[in-house]
Parts: structure tokens; sequence; C-alpha cells
């Protein structure tokens, strides 16, 4: 039972936007590192991320029960009482929107609650099952551990901050996309409107390149504004063209699964790289 609740809170995702708000934290603190500040600012940012992957999968349990990736989760198979999980993510919210108020700042709090209500009433309950816009849009809540850890050293959303979100919302469409190529006919049959499944798989490969396309300036934009060296500046040109490149691959491409999945790939190491890189080279420290 306890790995099901654990499991709720989809540990994955926290875990890639954990390693986003600390890298967002490090750019802010030039290695000057408040530790407790720290501390506080990612058990405040997971617990409240905790919270809206858990009301996602309580608000999803019967759609999930039609995909083959979702069916065998804890509310689906009914291991876990709906209510009680409910709770659970409500609770997890209260707990990490305090820690982010009260221990952080109050712009942390906001920007908690920001990302929270992103995900959880535009994404989950209205944009999922309306729209093909729901990846874009929801973007916005997966691009806030960055922010929030940026503001939680300087207290004012600035450049820096900005340029962080865009990093984050502009890496999201294509690295989900990628995914919900390989899962397409799961989506249709759950009923999900996305992309691929409403315009089909060669107008989302299409779709993907501007927002590839877009992120390779944010790592010009780091270092120009001198939140980085040299090293993450040419680091994240070459990641970015290697992603934007094999997505022009994946036009003509004839396995399309293959070439999804290595897509998704792509895009995960892609985040993993380039947020190393910034904080070992946060203001040219090995640059």
């Amino acid at each position: 039972m306890l790995k099901d609740y654990v499991a709720l809170t989809k540990p994955g995702i926290i875990r890639l936007n954990a390693i986003a708000a600390f890298g967002g934290f490090w750019v802010a603190s030039k290695w000057d590192i408040d530790w407790l500040l720290l501390l506080y600012m990612l058990i405040g940012s997971a617990l409240t991320m905790a919270s809206a992957c858990v009301i996602n999968n309580y608000w999803d349990r019967e759609l999930d029960t039609k995909m083959e990736r979702t069916k065998n989760r804890a509310l689906p198979t009914k291991r876990l009482n709906p209510t009680g999980v409910l709770i659970y993510g409500i609770v997890l919210g209260i707990i990490g929107v305090t820690v982010l108020f009260t221990l952080v700042n109050p712009l942390t709090g906001w920007l908690g609650l920001l990302g929270f209500f992103v995900y959880v009433v535009i994404y989950t309950m209205w944009l999922k099952r309306t729209s093909t816009w729901s990846t874009s849009i929801g973007g916005v809540s997966g691009a806030m551990p960055p922010v929030i850890g940026y503001c939680a050293v300087t207290g004012v959303v600035d450049e820096g901050a900005w340029i962080l979100f865009a990093l984050l919302f502009l890496w999201q469409p294509a690295h989900f996309w990628s995914l919900a190529i390989r899962r397409v006919e799961e989506y249709r049959a759950a009923g999900f409107p996305l992309l691929p499944v409403v315009k089909g798989i060669p107008r989302t490969k299409l779709q993907m390149l501007p927002y590839i396309l877009l992120l390779i300036p944010t790592g010009i934009l780091m270092f120009a504004y001198d939140y980085v060296g040299y090293t993450y500046l040419i680091i994240s040109l070459v990641c970015g063209i290697v992603w934007l490149v094999h997505t022009i691959m994946g036009i003509r491409a004839t396995d399309t699964t293959k070439w999804a999945r290595t897509n998704f790939l792509i895009s995960i190491n892609y985040l993993m790289v380039v947020f190393l890189i910034m904080i070992a080279d946060t203001n040219g420290a090995i640059g």
C-alpha cells in the first residue's frame, strides 16, 4: 500500500522537476548557497508537485482504466480508496504550499499555487479532455519548478526567472508528444484529444519543431545575461541542435515508434544535461 501511495505522486516527474528547481536556485545563488533555504524550497515544491500529481491520478482514475500504460495503477485497480487518495493529495498540497509561503518566501508560495492551479484545474480538469492545447498550456505548470528555485533566492521575477520559465515551457510539448505518438491509440481509446490523436502524427512532428528551435536561444540568453559561462553555452547549443536534427529526421522516418522512443529519450537527456551543466557553470564557474 505504501508503494501505491508513493507511486501516486509520480516520483519520476518530481525527481526531474526537483533537478530543475535546484538548478534555478543555484543559478540565482551563484555558488553562495543558503543550504537550509534550499532544503525548504525543495521540500515545499516537491510536496506541492506531489499533491498535483495525486489529484491528477484521482481525477483520471476512470479514464486510466482504458490505457495499457495506466490501467494497473492503484486507483483503476481499486487497490486504494478514491476518497482517501483525494484527502492525501489535499494534505500534501497544504503542507507544501505552507512550507513555501512561510519558510521560503510568499512569492514562491504564489508560484507554487499557480503551478498547482494550472496543472489540476486548467490541464487535468478542463483542457486534457477538451483541447489539443492541453499540452502547451499545461506546460505553464511544468515550467514553475526552476522559477520557484530561482525566486526562492531573488524574491523577484526578473529576466533570469523568465528565461528559466521559457526553457521548461518550450521543452515540454516535444517531450510529451514523443510519448503520445507511441501511445496514440491508447490515448484515442481513452478519449484524450491530444494533438497526434486529433491532427495526426505528421502534423505533430511538424509542430514539435518550433518549440525545439526556440529552445536554442534560451541557452544564448542565459549566457548573454551572465548567468552561465561558455561551457553551458556550447553544450546547450549542441544538445539543442542534436534534438532539433533528430526531430527533423522524424518527418521522413519509416519506423515512427522507434523514432518517437529515441526522441523521447533525447528530450529527457537534454533536460538533465542542460540543468547539470547550468549548475556546474553558473556565472562561468567552468567556462
